[in-house]
C-alpha cells in the first residue's frame, strides 16, 4: 500500500492484486476475464461479486491478462495516487488491446461515476464503465460493448446489497474471507468521496449474512471479516418486522460468532461515534471475536475534526479509547490518520502525534491530505498546506507509529498467543505465517512431524519481533 493509497506500518493490503478463482477448470469456460482491484477491502469483496456474475455468463477467470476477452479494473478514488495508477494501467491495457481486437476493457467501482466521460470519450481508454451498485447489469453492458456501443451504468441504489449473490472467492487462501454486510455511507466527512461514489447507507439481510458465513465455515474457512464503510451503524429490519425486530451490529456479530467457536470473526470499519458498549460487551463475551478494533481518528485536533465533519472531539475520542481499554483489556486499536488537512497548523499536528501516544495504536493507515473533486472540503476549504509540509508531517506520523508499533510488539515477547495459520511464510516454506486475535502477523517454524496444516489453530510462544511481525515457536 506504500505507493498507491496510503502508508501503513503493517503489510497486509493487496493493492492492484490480480484475481482469479481456480475452483473450476478455466478451460471449461468459452471466454476469460481478468480483474485487478485497488483500494479498500470493500473493493476486493465487490470483485468477488463481479466474478460470480461473470461466471454465470460463461466467463472464467485468468491470471494472464493477455488471455482475457474482458479486462476489468476495480478502482479507488480515495487518493489521487490511486487514480494515477489506475490511469496508467488502463493505458497499458489499451496498448494490449491493439494486438488483440475484440478485447473489452472496463472500469468498475468508485472512479466510474466521476470519470466516466473522460474514460469513454476524451481518452477512449475503456469500453465499459460500471458503478458499485450496477454490477447486475454487466451482462447487458458487455453485450452492448461487443456491438460497438459505449456502455455505462453508474446509477446508485438505495436498496442494492447483492445479498442473493454468492461471491466467488478470488485467489483465496481458503482460510479467511470477506463478507459484505452493508453498502454506502451516511457520514459526510468533508474529505471523503464515499457517499458520492457508493451512495446512501443500507444494511444487508441478516439471514443472508449468517448463511454466507456458515457456508464459508462448512467449506473449511476459519475466519470471516464483516465489511462495511461503518459496520457499527448496521441496522436491519426483517421482512414486515418493526423496530422491535431490528438486528443491530452487536446482534449480528453474536450470531456470526455462534456459528462455531472455531470460526474467527473480524470486522471493519468502525466509526468512533457509532461503536457501542453492546458491541464491546459482545466482543468480550466470545473468544472467537477477534480483539482488534479499527477506529479511525483522522486527526488529533478538535478544530480539524470539526472541519472534517467527524462529529466528535479529541476528548470524546480519548474517552472511547478508555472505554475499549476498560471493557477489552489487551484489545489492539488501529487507526487512519490524515496529515496536512486544510488549515492544519503545527499545533494541530502536535495534537495528532499526542493522540497517537494516548491511543497507542498497533498500526495505522497514514496519508497526507489529497483533495478529492466533489467533496465538501474541496467546495468549502482551501487546500492551503504546502505539499512539503504535508510530507514532513506524514513522515513524523510514520516515525511515531513505528515507535508505537515496536514498543507494543516487544511487550508480546515471552507471551503465548493463539495463531490461525494462513499458509507458508513468504520467507521460507519451512515456516508458517498466521495472525493472532489482535491481527498481528506471527511467523514460526513448522514442526518436523508435519502435524499442522493451513487453517489450524496453534499456540505460539513469542521470542522476537520487528515493528510489524512477531516471531515465535509452537508450544
Amino acid at each position: 500500500m506504500l505507493d498507491l493509497t496510503a502508508t501503513k506500518v503493517h503489510d497486509e493490503a493487496r493493492q492492484g492484486e490480480r484475481f482469479a478463482p481456480f475452483k473450476d477448470d478455466p478451460n471449461s469456460y468459452g471466454k476469460q476475464f481478468y480483474i485487478e482491484s485497488y483500494g479498500c477491502q470493500m473493493n476486493f469483496a465487490d470483485s468477488e461479486v463481479v466474478a460470480a456474475i461473470l461466471n454465470k455468463e460463461g466467463f472464467g477467470a485468468t491470471r494472464n491478462v493477455e488471455d482475457a476477452d474482458l479486462i476489468f479494473i476495480n478502482t479507488c478514488s480515495i487518493r489521487e495516487k490511486a487514480e494515477q495508477t489506475v490511469r496508467k494501467r488502463l493505458t497499458d491495457f489499451k496498448k494490449l488491446k491493439t494486438g488483440k481486437p475484440g478485447t473489452l476493457i472496463g472500469v468498475l467501482g468508485c472512479m466510474a461515476e466521476r470519470l466516466k466521460s473522460k474514460f469513454l470519450e476524451e481518452e477512449k481508454l475503456v469500453d465499459i464503465v460500471v458503478g458499485p451498485d450496477a454490477y447486475r447489469s454487466l451482462p447487458r453492458l458487455v453485450s452492448e460493448a461487443n456491438e460497438g456501443q459505449k456502455s455505462v451504468n453508474v446509477l446508485l441504489s438505495r436498496e442494492e446489497t447483492y445479498a442473493d449473490i454468492a461471491p466467488v472467492r478470488l485467489n483465496s487462501n481458503g482460510v479467511s474471507a470477506f463478507v459484505s454486510i452493508m453498502r454506502g455511507c451516511n457520514n459526510m466527512c468533508s474529505f471523503c468521496v464515499v457517499p458520492f461514489t457508493r451512495g446512501r447507507e443500507r444494511s444487508r439481510d441478516a439471514g443472508s449474512i449468517i448463511n454466507e458465513c456458515r457456508d464459508l465455515f462448512d467449506q473449511g474457512y476459519k475466519e470471516v471479516t464483516l465489511l462495511g464503510q461503518n459496520v457499527d451503524s448496521y441496522h436491519y429490519i426483517p421482512g414486515n418486522g418493526t423496530e422491535a425486530n431490528a438486528v443491530s451490529f452487536a446482534n449480528l456479530l453474536e450470531q456470526v460468532a455462534l456459528i462455531s467457536p472455531e470460526l474467527r470473526v473480524r470486522f471493519s470499519t468502525s466509526h468512533p461515534k457509532d461503536i457501542t458498549d453492546d458491541v464491546l460487551h459482545t466482543m468480550a463475551a466470545y473468544e472467537n471475536i477477534c480483539k482488534c478494533i479499527h477506529l479511525p481518528v483522522q486527526s488529533g485536533s478538535t478544530r480539524i475534526l470539526q472541519l472534517m465533519n467527524r462529529t466528535y472531539t479529541r476528548e470524546w475520542y480519548m474517552k472511547k479509547v478508555d472505554r475499549i481499554r476498560e471493557l477489552l483489556p489487551g484489545c489492539s486499536i488501529t487507526s487512519d490518520i490524515i496529515a496536512g488537512f486544510c488549515t492544519e497548523t503545527d499545533q494541530d499536528h502536535q495534537d495528532t502525534l499526542s493522540i497517537m501516544d494516548y491511543s497507542n495504536y498497533v498500526y495505522g493507515y497514514m496519508f497526507y491530505y489529497s483533495e478529492r473533486p466533489g467533496t465538501l472540503a474541496q467546495r468549502r476549504y482551501q487546500d492551503d498546506v504546502p505539499l512539503e509540509v504535508k510530507k514532513q508531517r506524514l513522515q513524523e506520523i510514520i516515525e511515531k507509529q513505528n515507535q508505537l508499533s515496536l514498543a507494543d510488539y516487544k511487550k508480546d515477547i515471552g507471551q503465548t498467543c493463539k495463531v490461525l495459520i494462513d499458509g507458508d511464510s513468504k520467507r521460507s516454506s519451512e515456516q508458517w505465517v498466521g495472525r493472532n486475535s489482535q491481527n498481528k502477523v506471527v511467523i514460526f517454524p513448522k514442526l518436523e512431524n508435519g502435524r499442522h496444516k493451513k487453517g489450524d489453530y496453534v499456540q505460539v510462544q513469542i521470542n522476537d519481533c520487528t515493528q510489524a511481525t512477531l516471531f515465535g515457536a509452537i508450544i
